[in-house]
């Protein structure tokens, strides 16, 4: 059988939606700026990791 490890960068985003989705659960309201910047957490360590690539 063939293990297929993720990327490190995968690894760290999961870890940020985690957080921040734990964070959220405990609210009824969610402000869209919290939402954005989450997002952008997420997409900079894409990003990074893109621009490490090429």
């Amino acid at each position: 059988m063939t293990e297929t490890t993720e990327p490190k960068v995968i690894l760290e985003a999961m870890a940020v939606i985690d957080k921040g989705l734990a964070d959220m659960l405990h609210r009824e309201l969610v402000s869209t700026d919290e939402v954005a910047d989450l997002l952008l957490d997420v997409r900079s360590l894409l990003a990074a990791s893109e621009a490490s690539v090429n």
